[in-house]
């Protein structure tokens, strides 16, 4: 007999993962060794000599890169104990309606912030493309929560958001995808084995919380409990968040 998820067992479970993120977000911070990376802007610069504008490139300061790890973890953290303390009534209103704000509000932050260090790996250091990147990957997580809260009005679901966000979304791996494949071309470096699979794994990942909301509104096997459904994406969250963090520290921040 498979258990029932009840909004005491979430609060529950909220408050551990809570603790698990805050903890793995203290072991990062406390054992990685101290590695930079550079953060730049493009520009035109004027060649008197030849009467041409030039490209230039300044780094403008340098980012730790344990800072940006630990940074998606706390934030899921914090999300984490707000929703099962003081957020926990409208938390509960919320999976009643099958909505759960604060989850996107959350990955808007968190799973941007694991991007532009996805990006910064494969060697994307330009602070406008970052910028991007981390716009349109919050952007795609605000089209889950667009999402949820549009179809609260509707009799037939509307995959609109669904759709619009899946959009705003892949466009950051392709960003870092033809990275990858510009270092192969014309670099003369190799990208380190670790990387790769982080794109790959982390990939994956993003994919499983897209297929989640699908059977979540399909109404497919469990997911036609949306409770279930929830669960599901604290798993998801915890288990990304935890498989980049620890392949970058192994990768390039341990000691």
């Amino acid at each position: 007999m498979v258990k029932k998820i009840t909004k005491t067992g979430l609060r529950t479970f909220n408050l551990k993962m809570a603790g698990l993120h805050a903890v793995q977000a203290i072991a990062i911070l406390l054992l990685s060794r101290n590695f930079t990376l550079p953060v730049s802007t493009s520009f035109l610069n004027f060649d008197r000599a030849t009467q041409t504008l030039v490209p230039a490139t300044k780094t403008l300061f340098e980012v730790p890169l344990a800072l940006l790890v630990v940074a998606f973890l706390v934030l899921s953290s914090l999300a984490h104990l707000i929703i099962s303390t003081v957020y926990n009534k409208s938390y509960n209103q919320g999976l009643s309606k099958g909505m759960n704000k604060a989850r996107w509000i959350e990955y808007s932050l968190s799973a941007s912030v694991m991007m532009v260090a996805i990006a910064m790996l494969v060697g994307i250091y330009d602070l406008s493309l970052l910028i991007g990147i981390f716009g349109l990957v919050a952007l795609m997580n605000l089209m889950g929560l667009v999402m949820e809260v549009h179809n609260q009005t509707t009799e037939k679901t509307n995959w609109l958001s669904f759709v619009v966000g899946c959009i705003a979304g892949i466009i950051p791996w392709v960003i870092v995808a033809l990275s990858f494949w510009s270092s192969a071309q014309y670099g003369n470096g190799e990208i380190p084995t670790f990387v790769y699979w982080i794109f790959i794994s982390i990939f994956v990942f993003f994919n499983a919380f897209a297929i989640n909301m699908f059977l979540q509104y399909k109404g497919i096997g469990k997911w036609k409990d949306y409770m279930y459904g929830e669960r599901m994406y604290i798993v998801l969250s915890l288990v990304a968040k935890s498989a980049l963090a620890w392949q970058v520290f192994f990768g390039t921040l341990r000691p």
